[in-house]
């Protein structure tokens, strides 16, 4: 794989250079920022890639890039941001191995990379170098714009409401699962990005509340807009999944539990079925 990213950006330079940059222009146009790529891989990621942004630090992820993707066609982008459990500190890759966001995915668009950060914390300064890589990603590689997807579980969810409070056009939309809202709403009901919350009714971190909080008030962003029931129902998704759903999968504990929306139909299909119109 790090070979193929080699030849990826090399032919990112050279489209830059038919568009009419050239030399040192379009270097720096390619890539602004530098990164250091990773030596493992798991499960088709390449492990531990440093994003070194001149204004947000070092930026850990890992890559997952199709092996049919060479750069000449615009592919999708998904962006998978963990809990506690997944961030840098607890180790390289632990997000991949606790959670199964990233591999799902594969199941809905073959034509799509997928990112997964390792960030250091669910507050502002993970929340900017998310978007600081989302760019790099656009700057970078063939993205097809309508089609940038995010997730964002427990604190990883808190971290996206951040990215999605600041920067929400990036996305076509968004997946929140067992988390709470830490970002602004205006923002989102300007740019009229999708969102499907989901949570278990009894969450034992977050409890629901916090969720149908969100919910609540981003339809009310909506509805002084003008937006009609049907309208607001393509943008707004609450799924407050009650014990039943957790137990017949063997699962007692609801926000550990949350790991089973990545293998909910209902909930991905929603989120890898919306493009920007």
């Amino acid at each position: 794989m790090r070979s193929k990213i080699k030849k990826i950006l090399l032919f990112t330079g050279i489209l830059l250079a038919y568009a009419g940059y050239t030399g040192a222009e379009a270097k720096a146009r390619e890539n602004p920022d530098t990164v250091t790529e990773g030596t493992e891989e798991y499960r088709g990621f390449l492990l531990d890639n440093v994003l070194h942004s001149e204004d947000s630090g070092d930026i850990h992820y890992n890559l997952y890039v199709p092996d049919s993707y060479d750069g000449s066609e615009p592919y999708a982008l998904f962006f998978t941001l963990p809990g506690y459990e997944g961030l840098y500190f607890q180790g390289v890759g632990e997000n991949l191995y606790s959670e199964n966001f990233g591999f799902e995915a594969q199941d809905y668009i073959e034509d799509m990379i997928i990112a997964a950060p390792q960030l250091s914390d669910w507050g502002e300064t993970s929340a900017d170098q998310t978007i600081a890589l989302v760019e790099y990603f656009l700057a970078n590689y063939n993205i097809d714009e309508s089609r940038v997807f995010g997730e964002g579980y427990s604190g990883g969810g808190e971290t996206m409401s951040l990215v999605m409070g600041k920067r929400p056009e990036l996305f076509t939309a968004y997946l929140h699962c067992s988390s709470q809202w830490d970002g602004a709403y205006e923002p989102v009901a300007e740019s009229r990005t999708p969102v499907y919350f989901a949570v278990g009714e009894e969450d034992e971190y977050y409890g629901s509340g916090p969720t149908q909080e969100a919910y609540d008030a981003l339809y009310e962003q909506y509805r002084t807009r003008g937006l009609s029931e049907e309208e607001i129902s393509d943008l707004l998704v609450l799924d407050i999944k009650d014990a039943e759903y957790f137990e017949s999968q063997g699962i007692t504990n609801q926000h550990g539990g949350g790991g089973l929306f990545a293998q909910d139909g209902g909930i991905m299909g929603w989120l890898f079925s919306q493009q920007k119109k």
